[in-house]
């Protein structure tokens, strides 16, 4: 079953082109089956390019989804047209008002790695986010900061600087091959990773709660469950497309920002090669277990969400 968006929506294009099915509304009301509802609130900067790399995810199962793009309700984006923001998002106030219940929620990162939670301007609302998850989300993925948000904010885990940017892909080990959420996973994989900041795993092994399904030697924790409040937190990038990496390199090696080429990402470590993209595999598995097992426990009243 293909992924429901609105037919302007600038990633229907782009799916339709790269083979993903993708559905418009009125395609999608002559079939006789409850969808998946899935939400992304998108904290990232570029809204397009973070929409068109979950969107690529939660697209590849076999089930009918309905994407629901929201965005902070006070927060303006300077990188994202307003005619877009204005036809394609709802404001979280909205949504809260609404008593609309969700099968899923994708909470991404944000470049605001350098600020204590209490410093960013869209922290209260954040919190009343992870507050209106508990009953009106059946499971929650937390994205890199979106992932050390809302684990600081449940159980009190730190981040942590970083003295340099954590960046490259980096292999990780498959600690837990039975989680249904590792369905299919190598006991080895390779994951992009870019940020200025850590969770430690001797912060999480104080929370019996918690579970670290995917780490690395490099660059530790990579994938939490967080069963309690039915939840994932990855701090690592599986959604990338083959090129992000390579346009944050650019980016801050032509601003003269102290960057180094991303480790293990072009061949031979060599910035004028094509990088390679050796993590699309997994994470089409890692989202598309998420969805699955969404499907397989969420209740089909959509109402008996949270409860």
């Amino acid at each position: 079953m293909p992924i429901k968006l609105p037919s302007d929506l600038p990633a229907y294009d782009v799916l339709s082109k790269e083979g993903v099915m993708v559905m418009a509304d009125d395609q999608a009301a002559r079939q006789d089956i409850r969808p998946i509802k899935i939400a992304l609130l998108n904290l990232m900067p570029k809204k397009i390019q973070t929409e068109n790399q979950f969107a690529r995810l939660i697209g590849a199962t076999p089930l009918q989804i309905e994407f629901t793009l929201i965005r902070m309700s006070e927060h303006q984006t300077k990188n994202t047209a307003a005619e877009h923001m204005e036809s394609f998002y709802r404001p979280f106030e909205e949504v809260k008002a609404s008593g609309e219940k969700f099968d899923g929620l994708i909470i991404t990162g944000a470049p605001i790695e350098h600020l204590d939670f209490n410093d960013v301007t869209y922290w209260e609302e954040l919190c009343q986010v992870f507050d209106w998850t508990q009953g009106h989300v059946h499971s929650t993925f937390g994205v890199c900061w979106g992932g050390m948000a809302m684990i600081n904010y449940f159980h009190g885990v730190p981040k942590h600087l970083l003295d340099a940017k954590s960046f490259g892909c980096f292999r990780h080990r498959n600690l837990a091959p039975a989680s249904p959420y590792l369905r299919g996973f190598s006991d080895d994989v390779l994951v992009p990773v870019s940020r200025w900041t850590e969770i430690r795993q001797t912060d999480l092994d104080q929370h019996q709660d918690l579970t670290t399904l995917i780490a690395s030697d490099a660059s530790g924790p990579c994938l939490v469950e967080d069963p309690k409040h039915r939840a994932l937190y990855v701090f690592n990038h599986f959604e990338y497309d083959d090129n992000t990496l390579k346009e944050e390199y650019d980016r801050d090696a032509e601003a003269g920002k102290p960057i180094n080429v991303p480790e293990n990402y072009y061949p031979d470590d060599d910035p004028s090669k094509k990088p390679l993209n050796r993590w699309r595999s997994h994470a089409h598995l890692l989202y598309g277990n998420w969805i699955n097992q969404i499907y397989q426990t969420t209740p089909y009243e959509l109402e008996k969400i949270g409860h």
